[in-house]
């Protein structure tokens, strides 16, 4: 049995990925947060068997060094974003502890600088995994799904279109809102240019729902995938919110920032949180993911794939969690992940991570 402590365990992601290994029989679940009231509220409501799962209050800016060390998880689970701005002492915690880490980051610096810890995870004998998430896990795993087909890719354009209906969470909309005007570069024609956050608006159209509004984004896969695949031109990454008149207030927002009219947007993330639910009336609980690839065939000639998840229900809440379960359930079965500290590459394949969605109401389509 393998004590797995999850940080923010009653949270936005942190709740889903507490069900998803309750009542597994190698796993005995810790689910930690700030309040002891909320994370008895989720454990009570958890399978009690074989194991119970145990709640603890813990403040991971609080002496959490000396609460890892009283509560001796072999795996933990970090949850508690925004991850922007956030150093690595939890990571670094784990590794003076002897425990597996894992995160959820989707922060470009937090996940791409995640190996300057490898040194001393890889003498601990220990795997520290920073971005266990839809970017870059997802994303890299189709790309790397359809790289057979191709010669040479040209482009590779990637986006995550919102449901208006999903239960998004103060922290998710804190870091969207994070870079909003700020500039971060894009390899693009074969060079880093710069581009914002929240500019650049295009549109996507998407199976059976239509088209929707995307802009740019900062994700990790814009400084990890330039070295993982040097061939390919230009990457892009977009995300967008499901109604239009949103999506034209976010460019107007990142628009008055990046001028410096405005201060940065996330401190707002609270009050525009609230206005936003105020239109779920007029949205649905679709969201939709877009991988599209162009270049080159084997033969010479120009070939385009496009790879799309559709989440209805609501369920597209459930994809970002999913390497984080699949990596802690082959932890605590005694699966051999690689050691040391590194961004979730290589350790989740495209029909890993299809399977594991299989229960949820979300539409395949894998040309």
């Amino acid at each position: 049995m393998k004590r797995v402590l999850i940080l923010g365990g009653y949270g936005h992601f942190g709740s889903l990925i507490s069900k998803a290994l309750a009542g597994q029989d190698h796993v005995r679940l810790l689910i930690a947060g700030r309040s002891l009231q909320k994370a008895q509220t989720l454990a009570a409501a958890l399978p009690q068997t074989p194991h119970a799962p145990k709640a603890v209050a813990l403040d991971i800016h609080q002496d959490f060094a000396a609460a890892l060390q009283s509560l001796a998880p072999d795996i933990v689970i970090h949850t508690c974003g925004p991850f922007q701005g956030q150093g690595y002492h939890v990571a670094q915690a784990c590794i003076a502890a002897g425990c597996h880490y894992i995160d959820l980051a989707d922060a470009r610096q937090f996940v791409a600088g995640i190996d300057r810890l490898h040194p001393a995870a890889r003498e601990k004998n220990i795997s520290v995994i920073s971005g266990a998430s839809s970017v870059p896990c997802l994303t890299a795993a189709v790309i790397d799904a359809y790289l057979p087909r191709f010669r040479h890719i040209a482009e590779v354009d990637m986006g995550i279109s919102t449901a208006q209906r999903t239960n998004r969470g103060l922290a998710t909309t804190a870091a969207v809102l994070g870079y909003a005007g700020q500039p971060f570069d894009a390899k693009i024609d074969g060079h880093l240019q710069t581009v914002y956050g929240w500019q650049g608006l295009v549109r996507r159209r998407y199976p059976n729902i239509g088209a929707r509004w995307l802009a740019d984004c900062d994700v990790p896969d814009l400084a990890l995938f330039p070295r993982r695949y040097p061939g390919i031109d230009t990457i892009r990454f977009r995300a967008g919110l499901e109604l239009a008149p949103l999506q034209w207030a976010l460019y107007a927002l990142a628009g008055l920032a990046r001028a410096g009219l405005i201060p940065p947007p996330n401190r707002y993330a609270e009050t525009l949180l609230k206005l936003s639910r105020l239109l779920d009336v007029f949205g649905s609980e679709t969201s939709a993911f877009h991988v599209r690839l162009s270049g080159d065939g084997h033969d010479g000639q120009p070939v385009t794939r496009t790879f799309f998840l559709l989440a209805r229900l609501g369920d597209g809440i459930h994809i970002p969690t999913i390497p984080a379960i699949l990596l802690a359930k082959r932890l605590a079965q005694g699966d051999a992940l690689p050691r040391g500290a590194m961004p979730c590459l290589n350790l989740i394949t495209l029909d890993d991570y299809l399977a594991a969605l299989r229960p949820l109401a979300i539409d395949v389509h894998r040309p």
